[in-house]
């Protein structure tokens, strides 16, 4: 007599892939806050712009609060405490930067836990006077690298990334103005945005040249905008979203790899500019929406400084090892450029929203409703690479 087979139990789907879209997006009126603060006022605390822009990412899904069970506040914000002044009853939440935020919803909703899940950012660091550089960086407490550099006065991240930009020069032969054309590059699409900070400044690769260094090699328009804001979207469960009434744009997919060997010293930057992340992350995410980087049809890149675009473009195959000066000179990242990058102006030409508002400009892309749009945009991918942190989010519609 046989024995009984024993059949083995499949294996969980552990995949967050395809499991969640954005329905709704919003943010604050960042033009017109930043010039109230600059003028001496202040319209709103972390909080209140968080507010504001959940609202109308509310308004512009269909929903109201009692829609929302999931709630995701960024890093300046309390969860439990936003939840009250929102008047939200999460069945989950947390607190998270802007990558992981779209991450931890895509788990949530794929465990169970919730179906509607709030992401809202609000930050008032310009008004507050937010230091991120000096003695009292981030409040002198900071676990980011650069205070453990402050005995030797290195304590801001440009001085950090203007060491990582001069080793990358030296070795790939790049000049200050392959850099230049990331500004101006971006500066030319803040200048088709309406909710661009710095819309209607329009910046020349000879105005980059001729502006002042802040860290040698980089200039004044290398730095990120500071300023007051906010933004929200919301993220619905697929096939819910799909009823919803207007064109979801499905998350298809997310990668993460951490670099935190040596991550309070300057080797991960200074050693390989990323890359050994950027590889895994890349061929995690190509991988698993099975196309590559000529199929991307707009990038979107943190870019607290200028140089983040050319460590991305070399990282995850858009270019060779070394040859981001050549691609932005020769292919373009600017409007009429075959590769749009940072379709919005990013941090340095829309506004500093620490990565947030990238994602609501791979949405607003996606619909067919940026400042300017790439035509027949299907595919945005987002890439961050923060302090050895690397994320990757693929963005589509169907």
């Amino acid at each position: 007599m046989n024995a009984p087979q024993t059949i083995a139990p499949a294996a969980p789907d552990l995949s967050v892939d395809n499991v969640a879209a954005v329905v709704g997006i919003g943010h604050s009126d960042w033009r017109a806050d930043y010039k109230s603060v600059r003028d001496g006022g202040k319209p709103h605390d972390s909080y209140g712009y968080g507010a504001v822009s959940l609202k109308r990412a509310l308004e512009d899904a269909g929903l109201d609060r009692g829609d929302v069970d999931g709630l995701i506040v960024g890093a300046t914000t309390s969860y439990e405490r936003a939840s009250e002044l929102y008047g939200i009853s999460a069945r989950w939440g947390l607190q998270a930067d802007s990558s992981q935020a779209i991450v931890a919803a895509m788990m949530a909703i794929k465990s169970g836990f919730c179906e509607v899940v709030a992401l809202v950012f609000g930050n008032d660091q310009r008004s507050a006077k937010v230091q991120y550089g000096g003695p009292q960086a981030m409040g002198g407490g900071s676990n980011l690298s650069y205070v453990y550099h402050a005995p030797f006065g290195l304590t801001s991240q440009g001085a950090l990334y203007a060491l990582m930009q001069r080793r990358h020069m030296e070795l790939t032969g790049a000049t200050e103005a392959d850099l230049g054309g990331v500004a101006v590059g971006q500066r030319a699409w803040a200048a088709h945005n309406p909710a661009a900070i710095m819309q209607g400044r329009p910046l020349s690769i000879e105005d980059y040249l001729a502006s002042p260094y802040i860290a040698e090699p980089l200039h004044l328009p290398d730095y990120c905008l500071i300023n007051d804001g906010g933004v929200a979207l919301i993220v619905m469960e697929k096939s819910r979203s799909r009823r919803q009434g207007r064109k979801p744009v499905t998350i298809k997919t997310a990668a993460r790899y951490d670099l935190h060997d040596g991550s309070t010293t300057l080797r991960p930057r200074l050693l390989d500019f990323y890359h050994t992340g950027h590889k895994v992350v890349s061929e995690k995410v190509y991988d698993a929406v099975s196309f590559g980087p000529k199929d991307v049809d707009a990038l979107l890149v943190y870019d607290s400084f200028s140089c983040h675009i050319l460590y991305a473009l070399e990282g995850f195959g858009f270019c060779g090892i070394g040859e981001s000066g050549p691609f932005i000179r020769e292919v373009g990242i600017g409007p009429g450029g075959r590769l749009p990058v940072n379709t919005h102006g990013g941090h340095l030409s829309e506004s500093y929203m620490q990565g947030w508002a990238h994602q609501i400009e791979a949405v607003r892309q996606l619909r067919g409703e940026a400042g300017l749009n790439v035509p027949n945009c299907r595919n945005v991918q987002y890439i961050s690479d923060v302090v050895g942190r690397v994320y990757s989010i693929i963005y589509g519609v169907e």
